[in-house]
């Protein structure tokens, strides 16, 4: 049973500003650096002016960098792709800022638009791929920064036969 003593020794329950944590420099968690891909993609006064496209090869620049993570930016032109590889040690969230980039893996392939997100750990095996028409922008965080992008080879990832084209 509440009483007038109880709110007293509480204070006023529906003031909860005690109980939330102080937000930290720096993120900490996966919620947390998925949030600050987030908030860097909506923001887009800290990327825009930087992107640039390059025909010969795709395009990166270090956003930022804090305790143990690192956040590149990456320009797509059309065909231009990762190869199959892993990020190491390092995990990661891939936000995709502008356009629409490929990702295959060995359970399949999917369209990821302005706005979509993955997150992957260690040993996360993909390719990604601009099969569009249109330039794309994505935007990653590694933790702990990137050190190592293992190359792999799998027929299982490649691009699905197209009609009529001829086969080795």
């Amino acid at each position: 049973m509440n009483s007038d003593s109880d709110l007293q020794i509480a204070g006023d329950i529906l003031e909860v500003t005690h109980l939330l944590q102080t937000p930290r420099e720096h993120p900490a968690t996966v919620a947390e650096f998925v949030g600050l891909a987030r908030s860097l993609a909506e923001d887009r006064s800290q990327w825009e002016h930087l992107v640039r496209y390059d025909a010969t090869s795709r395009w990166y620049h270090r956003l930022r960098t804090g305790p143990g993570y690192e956040v590149w930016l990456l320009s797509w032109v059309p065909g231009q792709g990762s190869g199959l590889h892993d990020h190491g040690r390092s995990s990661g969230v891939l936000t995709v800022l502008d356009g629409t980039l490929t990702e295959r893996t060995e359970r399949g392939t999917r369209a990821l638009r302005a706005g979509a997100q993955r997150v992957f750990a260690p040993g996360y095996v993909h390719e990604v791929v601009n099969d569009a028409l249109e330039p794309a922008v994505s935007l990653h965080v590694y933790y702990p920064g990137l050190t190592e992008m293992p190359m792999h080879t799998a027929p299982h990832c490649e691009a699905p036969a197209v009609p009529g084209a001829l086969t080795a």
